[in-house]
């Protein structure tokens, strides 16, 4: 197990580590979160997840909670993203039919991706629902990733590689079974070296990665140490099994960037290294483009056939919504072929930004780009101001938009989603502490 306590000297923590007496809601959420292993090896997280937190949000809806409790621009702009893609949906829906299992599908997608987002950020917001027991709950999910993965890699080191099954329960579930299937580890080449990998609670291992990285930065704040040490142990295991290139990349990133907001020697050094980057470039009459090549051919170089068929599916699906560029295709109905026809995906199976213009055309992207920056926008203030935990819900965030140019956001949602109900808590926190101190300054008056 490694030891963090370096890490965390930097890091608020609060100063009591007893979670006390839970609220519903936060019962629901903390064993959601912790009884993860089991949704997976029953085959229904994609079902738990989504219906959970929407009983919680249909729950808490009432009326003076919504003239009261306004909540943030980041919460309403998820909300337009998920009803202009639904217009959309209806739209490509119409050219072959609604009464079909396409539509269950295509609504279903709908429901567990951007609804859920803005579900999991609104519930805080109308339950009592405190950031502690998100990361309490977090914590002891990264746990099980010690657990599960020394399992597996046992079983490939004494057994072999072995075949996913699909759970009992996962069968009765209409629609792709893929995503619910359990897998096990098995090696793949890395820079040609064969190294174990697997995607544990996930559909992909880059969604693992994702996963990985954003449950590490919440577990830092983790008031017990055992536990904590044991839980970004267990993330950091995970970002590395992943085999997630881009992941690995972003993970020093989000530190950079925290360190922007807590330190002036950060941001002065950031400043410092683009100077020498440009001065570098200039004496050697170089272009930026011509530095950054080199490194990128080794990054792309440790898997160069996934890669080529990343660049080759979003080359195909940004040619496709040319076709329709207003309000896109509205369904993912079309697939690319290479190989001599080996491989077939569907087109917007990568990057989160070429799949909303495929689908939702530039009338969704617009609603989606909305959605991105008012949520990490609504971080900013209270960054600067020093809140810890917005600093790393804002560092997390810019990670996560330089990943959905790899992967589908609307897909891998589901996976973290507890990160969404996290941000949610973290600004139902902020906004709380803004109302009493606007009542104090009242009261002064």
């Amino acid at each position: 197990m490694l030891d963090f306590n370096t890490i965390n000297t930097s890091i608020y923590r609060q100063p009591e580590s007893k979670l006390g007496t839970l609220s519903f809601a936060e019962k629901v959420i903390y064993w959601t979160i912790i009884l993860t292993p089991v949704w997976w090896l029953l085959g229904i997280q994609t079902i738990v997840y989504p219906v959970a937190i929407a009983l919680l949000l249909v729950q808490g809806l009432q009326i003076d909670k919504l003239i009261k409790n306004s909540l943030p621009i980041c919460n309403w702009a998820w909300l337009g993203m998920t009803l202009a893609a639904l217009w959309t949906n209806i739209l490509g829906l119409e050219q072959i039919g609604y009464f079909t299992l396409k539509t269950f599908a295509t609504l279903f997608t709908l429901f567990k991706g951007y609804f859920m987002i803005f579900a999991c950020m609104t519930v805080p917001f109308w339950h009592h629902v405190r950031v502690k027991v998100i990361t309490r709950a977090v914590s002891w999910m990264a746990v099980s990733f010690l657990v599960t993965l020394a399992i597996q890699l046992l079983i490939l080191v004494a057994v072999g590689p072995q075949e996913p099954f699909l759970p009992p329960l996962a069968r009765l579930i209409p629609g792709e079974k893929v995503s619910m299937m359990v897998k096990f580890a098995i090696i793949q080449p890395f820079f040609g070296i064969p190294l174990p990998r697997t995607d544990l609670y996930t559909a992909d291992p880059p969604i693992l990665g994702v996963t990985a990285l954003l449950s590490f930065f919440i577990c830092l704040s983790e008031n017990n140490k055992h536990l904590r040490n044991f839980a970004l142990t267990g993330c950091l295991f995970a970002l590395i099994i992943s085999q997630s290139r881009l992941a690995w990349v972003c993970f020093p990133l989000v530190f950079v960037i925290i360190a922007c907001f807590r330190s002036g020697l950060a941001r002065q050094g950031s400043l410092w290294v683009a100077s020498f980057t440009s001065l570098f470039c200039a004496v050697l009459g170089l272009a930026l483009q011509d530095v950054v090549r080199a490194p990128l051919a080794t990054f792309n170089s440790a898997r160069a056939d996934s890669s080529k068929d990343r660049e080759y599916v979003i080359n195909a699906t940004i040619d496709a919504w040319k076709d329709s560029p207003w309000v896109g295709w509205g369904i993912m109905d079309k697939t690319v072929t290479w190989g001599n026809g080996e491989f077939v995906l569907p087109l917007g199976t990568f990057s989160s930004y070429a799949q909303v213009l495929y689908v939702h055309g530039l009338f969704g992207f617009i609603f989606f780009a909305i959605a991105l920056v008012s949520t990490v926008c609504s971080f900013w203030e209270p960054s600067v101001r020093g809140n810890r935990n917005c600093q790393q819900a804002f560092a997390c965030l810019v990670a996560l938009y330089l990943l959905c140019q790899a992967t589908n956001l609307s897909w891998m949602a589901i996976y973290f989603w507890f990160f969404f109900v996290w941000l949610g808590s973290i600004l139902s926190a902020v906004q709380q502490q803004r109302l009493k101190v606007m009542t104090w300054e009242q009261l002064s008056l």
